[in-house]
């Protein structure tokens, strides 16, 4: 079977980006298509992987500052031609799945979400501070950009989803069915402690930017006179830093090693925005600990109430106050909150992404209708 993996662009590294190299790792030696590719800011690993860029790698600039070209990445995209191979299994959020193939191909489609740009620009410049001129430049573009999106949707041969959230905005935006395969998280990282190591403290380990609403939290321990442990970096830093009172403490950047200890002794996880799937709430459901979150988006999946966590239902302070007061961490046991973070692991993610694209694979070469029937989820 020759394979092509295929992602958007390599110029900041993400959730989308552990994506990719746990896909480069089921895949090895196999090329990488990618519209853009910023060594400087990418992984050093990342220069021994097969990597092929577009034409658009040569505007000046963009590696840096890639949102003013957008307009040009569906011309770059489409002029894409991966005929030559079997299976073409891209990692989605922006336009690459806008790539031509040929009729003994398939294109398996792994969506992290609709491309945000042209389905919802409102919270696409909100999550990205753009600027009031970007703004008005991008919006009489949007409508031309949905009916090219959804066209390059339809070429699409199967659509994965990373949640039920996004499977929705597959539905909703392209008309297509996919089926959900979460993204692979490394619970092993992460093990709980004994009881008496928990500490007091609610925690936050996130980019400091306003759309993840972190501001919820800070507001809510204040009023509280609670302790909230803020682990990231951000452009909302200082904004944050002004409405917090002495409960509220921001760590600033967290190594890699100093996490799963972190979150192992947090009274609860907090999870406070809006996302499309979210891979901190199970790294800390897998150190046992419990997660509060907003009741949507991908913590509808991860996140289950009365049993690893709790939910507030309004993204408001005043939803979020009586949640934290009333939070008594003993009321979870440690085992069953781990023992479901387990369902979202690496091992998982590689069972099925392979177990799909097989099966993808073969039943377009016999001709035959694809019907996937999603494992079992591996005990570990």
């Amino acid at each position: 079977m020759k394979l092509a993996l295929v992602h958007d662009w390599m110029n900041q590294v993400g959730g989308a980006e552990d994506v990719l190299a746990a896909l480069v790792a089921l895949y090895p030696n196999r090329p990488i298509y990618t519209s853009i590719y910023a060594p400087e800011l990418m992984p050093e690993y990342y220069r021994k992987w097969d990597i092929r860029r577009l034409w658009l790698d040569n505007m000046p600039g963009i590696h840096r500052h890639h949102q003013p070209y957008l307009p040009l990445y569906p011309v770059a995209w489409h002029g894409l031609d991966l005929s030559n191979y079997d299976v073409i299994l891209s990692n989605k959020s922006g336009f690459c799945h806008g790539l031509q193939f040929g009729k003994n191909s398939i294109h398996v489609c792994y969506c992290l979400a609709p491309t945000r740009y042209v389905w919802q620009l409102d919270s696409y410049i909100a999550r990205e501070g753009f600027g009031r001129l970007v703004e008005l430049g991008l919006r009489p573009l949007v409508n031309i950009m949905r009916r090219w999106d959804y066209a390059a949707a339809q070429r699409v041969t199967h659509f994965i989803a990373i949640s039920t959230e996004i499977q929705e905005r597959i539905q909703t935006y392209y008309q297509r069915d996919s089926v959900i395969i979460f993204p692979p998280v490394e619970t092993a990282r992460f093990q709980p402690v004994p009881a008496q190591e928990v500490g007091d403290y609610f925690l936050i380990v996130s980019r400091l930017i306003p759309y993840k609403r972190i501001d919820l939290a800070v507001q809510a321990a204040t009023q509280l006179n609670l302790p909230l442990k803020i682990g990231g970096k951000g452009r909302d830093l200082d904004r944050l830093k002004a409405m917090a009172g002495p409960t509220v403490e921001f760590l600033g950047y967290v190594p890699d090693e100093d996490l799963p200890g972190l979150m192992a002794r947090c009274k609860a996880f907090i999870f406070p925005g809006l996302e499309d799937f979210g891979i901190t709430p199970v790294q800390a459901q897998a150190a046992g600990r419990p997660v509060i979150a907003y009741k949507g988006g991908g913590a509808l999946d991860t996140v289950i109430p009365g049993k690893t966590g709790e939910f507030f239902t309004e993204m408001t302070v005043e939803s979020l106050v009586p949640v934290m007061r009333d939070f008594a961490a003993a009321r979870y046991d440690t085992a069953h909150i781990r023992q479901h973070a387990l369902k979202f692991d690496t091992q998982v993610f590689n069972a099925q992404i392979t177990s799909f694209v097989e099966q993808a694979y073969h039943a377009s070469r016999e001709k035959r209708a694809f019907n996937w029937e999603n494992p079992m989820p591996i005990v570990l």
